[in-house]
């Protein structure tokens, strides 16, 4: 893939994958007591008698693995991840100890702007497990600078 440094470097289909990640039972539990401190994301007994049937790492802690895995990625190369929102965040399978996750994503929207040195990029992201089943999806609503004018 070429070297990605402006927004005009993107193209609409253009992929990227990350590495990945072991999610832990000390991991989710540590991120649940300090974020989310329900019993299905704290007490294996407790998930047991929840719909998830077994511990479950918090939703918002898949997300912000998947953020820490985009960043890693740098689909925007030196530009930093900074954005209006996110678009179609879903959580589709429950993360669990010992899954192994990685995301990736696919350009789904270009639009330069038509008032500052930037464009709006839309990448559809999705993370995956290690059986290969999607267990989050988010389409962030990020800006690239644009190539400088060359004077």
């Amino acid at each position: 893939m070429a070297m990605i440094e402006w927004f005009e470097d993107l193209s609409l289909g253009m992929r990227f994958k990350s590495g990945t990640v072991q999610v832990s039972e000390h991991d989710i539990k540590q991120f649940a007591a300090k974020f989310d401190p329900q019993p299905f994301h704290l007490d294996d007994d407790a998930a047991q008698k929840t719909i998830f049937k077994g511990l479950a790492a918090s939703g918002w802690h898949t997300a912000a693995i998947a953020m820490s895995l985009v960043v890693q990625t740098r689909p925007f190369g030196p530009h930093p991840l900074i954005g209006l929102g996110v678009d179609g965040l879903r959580w589709m399978t429950p993360v669990r100890p010992g899954d192994i996750l990685f995301v990736e994503g696919e350009v789904v929207g270009l639009t330069p702007s038509k008032s500052k040195p930037q464009g709006t990029v839309l990448i559809k992201w999705i993370a995956y497990n290690q059986n290969g089943d999607a267990v989050y999806t988010f389409t962030p609503i990020g800006f690239v600078p644009c190539r400088p004018k060359s004077i």
